[in-house]
Order: structure tokens, then sequence, then C-alpha cells
């Protein structure tokens, strides 16, 4: 009986894309397992009636050093809880899509001579994903940049996505939303939590969009506003992002990197605002500067934000969208599935 451990977390960004690859195991595995430690996890595997394990885990907080000496304790400790589950389980494999959620799993399978996995979204490996890849069997990247430099452990797979989400026609995604305008479609997201910075000079600048586009603006969990404008569909959380992304003439984004390969993906012109180094450990720029490179996106910094530089640069990401479809067909991205469950297959024991 073939049996697979998913694992990975901290975020949405590491959970979500194991649920385009769940439909393409299912036909290779007979039994297939998750192991997680956050509710975020839990909570978007639940539906997938996947059986969920919940260990402890730590993470590392980026300019704390006292916060942080009890990472080897915590650690050791999650490995240990780990192996329990992992030796019930008896897995094939282990995959990982990287977060500190993964780091004890894959010390534990590896202990236990279970071949491993892993996945790296951005154009460089995150912490987890560092550590991760020395236990590694194979380590799948969705930038072509990151395997050509990582040596001969790195395959270029692509972004795990669902094509099949991303090729609805806009005019049947704009029925099924229930949207009925002749205007451009505008969708504003900063991602699976929002974005405060995003959302604040949005919401400065929505009495002159909105007289050009219908704006749909995803302000994440908590961070709605009571606005009554025409053409205007806010949203707290988007559950149905990629029938969204169908639906748009251009997009405003955060340069997570699943999202922005949907968005590339579905040939939708972009305008990127990465989370900002002090933010993060600097991916996301990492990620729009790449794009930027390929002529596929225009980019606007954090530290640019403000209302008149949001509408010029909407503005002239809409008015080059021909330009910037062009690009992104020559471009070419592929989506990662079969890829990804292909190396998978090929590490099992």
């Amino acid at each position: 009986m073939n049996t697979i451990v998913l694992t990975g977390g901290g975020t949405a960004g590491h959970v979500t894309p194991n649920l385009n690859i769940i439909p393409k195991l299912k036909k290779h595995f007979d039994k297939i397992y998750y192991i997680g430690s956050c509710e975020i996890e839990e909570k978007i595997i639940k539906p997938t009636g996947i059986p969920f394990y919940k260990i402890s885990s730590t993470k590392l907080i980026r300019g704390k050093f006292f916060a942080n000496l009890a990472i080897p304790f915590k650690l050791n400790k999650a490995i240990k809880e780990a192996k329990v589950i992992l030796k019930e389980i008896k897995p094939d494999v282990v995959f990982s899509k990287g977060g500190f959620v993964s780091v004890p799993v894959v010390f534990a399978a590896n202990a236990l001579n279970i071949p491993i996995v892993c996945h790296e979204s951005d154009l460089s490996l995150g912490l987890a994903n560092r550590i991760c890849a020395r236990k590694a069997k194979t380590i799948c990247t969705t930038f072509p940049l990151t395997s050509e430099k990582g040596g001969e452990k790195f395959v270029c797979s692509g972004s795990p996505v669902n094509l099949d989400l991303l090729n609805i026609p806009v005019t049947e995604a704009k029925t099924k939303l229930k949207i009925k305008t002749s205007l451009p479609i505008l969708l504003v997201t900063g991602g699976s939590l929002g974005s405060a910075a995003i959302n604040n000079v949005v919401f400065e600048a929505l009495n002159e969009l909105t007289k050009k586009y219908y704006v749909i603006h995803v302000t994440g969990k908590g961070n709605t506003k009571n606005i009554n404008l025409p053409n205007y569909l806010q949203i707290e959380y988007a559950n149905n992002l990629p029938l969204l992304i169908c639906a748009s003439s251009v997009v405003v984004s955060r340069a997570g990197s699943n999202t922005i390969f949907e968005l590339a993906l579905a040939n939708k012109p972009m305008l990127l605002i990465p989370l900002p180094k002090g933010a993060s450990r600097g991916d996301q720029v990492e990620n729009a500067n790449y794009f930027k490179s390929k002529n596929i996106a225009n980019v606007l910094l954090q530290e640019n934000l403000n209302k008149s530089s949001l509408i010029n640069e909407i503005d002239k990401t809409y008015n080059q969208r021909e330009d910037l479809i062009k690009a992104i067909k020559k471009f070419n991205p592929k989506s990662g599935v079969d890829k990804i469950v292909y190396e998978i297959i090929k590490a099992k024991r």
C-alpha cells in the first residue's frame, strides 16, 4: 500500500499549493496524510478529508535573540512527536512545501530513512527549505533560476497551479460572480492576510479608480470598511481567487510566488507591490524584480506607494496590457503539478 505524508505551513502559501497536487497524488497513493501545527493548515486541509496530525512547532523570530533561545528545545520536542506519527503511518515518501512546520517532520523522516521531496516557491530558498534541502532527495523549484543555481538535487518543476480554475473566460467568470459592468475590472489583493499598506491607499484612491474601473478589493480578514460606492466590490477573504483572477482585466497584488504564477498562467497584466524586506526576508522583492526583468509585470515598491503613484501605475499597467500579455506568453509559465507528482513517485521507497 502506497502512503505519502504532506507537510508545510505557517502561512496559507505553504499549504494551499498542496491542494492542487492532491487529486493527482490520489491516483498513485492509497493513503495520504498531513502533518502540521497551525490552525490555518488544519482549516485548509480539513475539507479534503485527509487525516491531519498536529505537532508542536517553533519559528525563528527575526531580530529577537532571546526569543529564539528556546528553539533547539522546542524543535527537538517536535521532531520526537513527528517520529511517533511517522512510525505509525509508515509513509513511502514525505513531501514538504516549506515553512517552519516542515522542519521537524523532515528531520524525523530523515532519521527514519524515509525519502523526502521539497518544493520551493520563491526565487531564493526560505530558511526552512535551506535547512531541509540537506535531508531531501529532490528539491523542486518554481523559478528556473533557482534550480540552475541549486545543483544536481534541484529540479525546476514550476508552480503547482490548477490550470482548470484559470481557464474560465472573462464573460463566464463575470456571470458566475454576478458582476454586470462594461468597465475593465481591477482586482486588488494583498495576500491571504491582506495588506494594511495597500488597503489604506486603495481606500484613498477609490473615488478616482471607480470612475475608470470596476474594483474588486480583497481586503483580508478583519480589514473591511463600510464603503458604499458604485463599481466597487469589497471582499474580506477570497476562497474563489482563481475565479476573480479570470474575471479581471488588470491586477494589483503582493508578490507571493503562488499568486503571481497564477496571474501569469492566466495571462493577466499585473502591478506588483512586494512585501518589503523589513517585513520579510525579501523574497517578494526578489520575485517581483524577476518578473519585472522578464517584462511580464510592473513593480511599485511599498516605500513609493501613495494615492498618486498607485493610480498612475495601475493606469500604466492597464494601458500596457497587450505588451505585458505578449511577454507573459513568451515567458511561457507552466503548471508544476505533473512534474512534482512525478518527482515524488520517483523518490518513494
